[in-house]
């Protein structure tokens, strides 16, 4: 049960540390809002987005090929080949925390923005379900429930985060060195999982 909430918090943090369309949106309206509190709508927005992914993903994925295993197994490959890949392009990207997405937003078009590219993106779909629902397949009864739960649990910590970070990095780190780093990290987890999940297949 804990080896599963470890491995849970650590696949999420890996998927969701890349600073992608999303996360952008998020840090940017860190820095761009008067006040903190005024970016609460889009923490809010991605994480619930996020919490809705993760439930259908770990419950709705699971369900469906559990008792199939060569489907468990092609998407468990499938899910390998996206770790490794993601890795590798996380890894050699280089992120710029500027950009178009640096403006105000009102509080109706933080949740509409926020919604859109958290359940309207394929990227965040194929971490949801082709990653974290495929590892969720290693776990049943209570120990599948706190994966799920620390998955979820990094999502709202992350965006809570990122805004408060989008307040003082956004203003100090102009050249996106941080960014950089947090991105060499999130590839090392992945190829990390990566490897554990092809020791699930062994």
């Amino acid at each position: 049960m804990i080896s599963a909430a470890i491995h849970g918090f650590l696949l999420a943090l890996g998927l969701i540390l890349p600073l992608g369309v999303q996360n952008v949106f998020v840090f940017n309206q860190g820095a761009a809002q008067p006040r903190w509190l005024n970016t609460l709508p889009v923490v809010l927005t991605a994480a619930l987005c996020d919490t809705l992914l993760i439930f259908l993903a770990v419950f709705g994925v699971s369900a469906v090929v559990f008792a199939i295993n060569w489907i468990q197994t092609t998407i468990l490959i499938i899910g390998i080949g996206f770790l490794v890949f993601m890795g590798y392009t996380t890894w050699k990207s280089k992120p710029s925390v500027s950009g178009e997405a640096n403006q105000f937003f009102s509080p109706r078009k933080q949740i509409a923005f926020a919604a859109s590219v958290s359940l309207l993106n394929p990227h965040a779909i194929m971490d949801t379900i082709g990653v974290i629902g495929t590892s969720s397949l290693s776990y049943t009864g209570s120990a599948k429930y706190s994966f799920m739960i620390a998955c979820i649990l990094v999502s709202w910590i992350w965006f809570l985060g990122l805004s408060v970070a989008g307040r003082l990095l956004g203003r100090m780190d102009q050249s996106g060195k941080m960014v950089g780093i947090l991105n060499k990290i999130s590839a090392v987890i992945m190829w990390g999982t990566a490897i554990y999940l092809i020791l699930t297949l062994i």
